[in-house]
């Protein structure tokens, strides 16, 4: 079995008694596209910061291609970078910051000047490369920084947050352009966001990182139907909790009674789970079904506190008999819809191997 192109060992970084990262093992296969998710202060950022070498780690290793990256400073390790904000040099035009590092590696005027234009194809740009960045918008100002990272072939590409500074539909435009790169290229690329839909969107893979640690890692689709940790299942996608009690679990699955009256059987169990007790069942609001009146003995009841009209779909909010809040997703012009009014009393349903427990 071949070695992975890209793996982190055991990487922990200390700040004097803070512990930004907690023992990272990582590995990472050759074109992948492999996003760090998290929110701020969970260690995605310095992890990504180790492997460019802006930063030391307190221990563990870091090999590319077999061979330690930690005994080699930043600007040899040859490993593309584009930040959040753009650090284009304002007094060069687009041209010469794309050929900036290409110059750095004393290239030939004819290497870099076929570069230049292959990498202003690649991003769309041709025409631009005697503008100024002043003379640009803030995509076409990330599609330069994006070219200039790519011009000189880096094995490696990292990404710290390069669309956070955009707004939505400008963002979803460069992200579509970053995939369309990614695929072109098959460059490596490591991609650090706290936005959940673009790391869904972009990635191969996604390590979702809490507290200094990878809690999961997976695909988007295997993250989103099967979250082993209660901070994966509130972090990917949207999703309630509401209080059971767990009656039983064996091998993994467990059955829980709501409101000491419906039981549900066969519902994936996360956790510690003891004999007997209190838990947390979670469900997907895009996963429940809704109707009218008391409906039947296999769901439980709730009643309307509010609708909202999102486009393409409209968000139910519903208050369970205990109290506790629980969203529906309903397609736009669903027939449960219609006619419905805050105060309603409905009866939702859902499948057990759509839900989750966690202890």
């Amino acid at each position: 079995m071949s070695e992975p192109f890209l793996k982190i060992r055991g990487i922990r970084k200390e700040y004097g008694p803070v512990v930004a990262v907690h023992d990272v093992n990582l590995e990472v296969r050759r074109g992948e596209f492999l996003t760090f998710l998290g929110p701020s202060g969970s260690g995605k950022s310095t992890t990504l910061y180790i492997l460019a070498g802006f930063e030391n780690p307190t221990k563990g290793d870091i090999t590319l291609d077999g061979q330690t990256l930690l005994a080699t400073p930043s600007h040899k390790r040859n490993i593309g970078m584009v930040f959040q904000r753009y650090t284009l040099f304002p007094h060069l035009t687009v041209g010469e910051n794309i050929a900036f590092p290409l110059k750095v590696r004393r290239k030939s005027k004819a290497e870099v000047d076929a570069k230049v234009k292959e990498m202003l194809r690649l991003v769309r740009l041709e025409g631009f490369e005697d503008r100024k960045p002043s003379q640009m918008s803030g995509g076409q100002q990330q599609r330069v920084a994006l070219a200039r990272a790519l011009s000189y072939d880096p094995p490696v590409l990292l990404m710290d947050e390069p669309l956070s500074a955009l707004d939505k539909k400008l963002r979803e435009e460069i992200q579509h352009e970053i995939r369309r790169i990614h695929q072109q290229t098959e460059v490596t690329i490591l991609y650090v966001t706290h936005d959940q839909e673009e790391a869904l969107r972009l990635s191969d893979r996604i390590a979702v990182f809490s507290k200094g640690i990878i809690d999961q890692i997976g695909t988007g689709p295997e993250l989103y139907a099967n979250p082993r940790t209660r901070f994966v299942a509130e972090f990917i996608g949207d999703s309630d909790f509401i209080s059971c009690d767990l009656l039983s679990s064996d091998n993994g699955q467990a059955t829980i009674s709501l409101g000491g009256k419906t039981v549900f059987e066969r519902i994936p169990v996360h956790g510690k789970a003891p004999a007997a007790g209190k838990a947390a069942l979670m469900l997907r609001p895009e996963r429940i079904r809704l109707g009218r009146g008391n409906g039947a003995s296999d769901g439980f009841s709730a009643t309307v506190s509010d609708i909202t009209f999102l486009g393409n779909n409209v968000h139910v909010a519903t208050q369970t008999a205990a109290g506790e809040a629980l969203s529906v997703r309903l397609p736009f012009g669903h027939e449960a819809i219609s006619g419905l009014n805050r105060g309603d009393r409905v009866h939702l349903e859902f499948d057990p191997d759509a839900a989750h427990v966690f202890c």
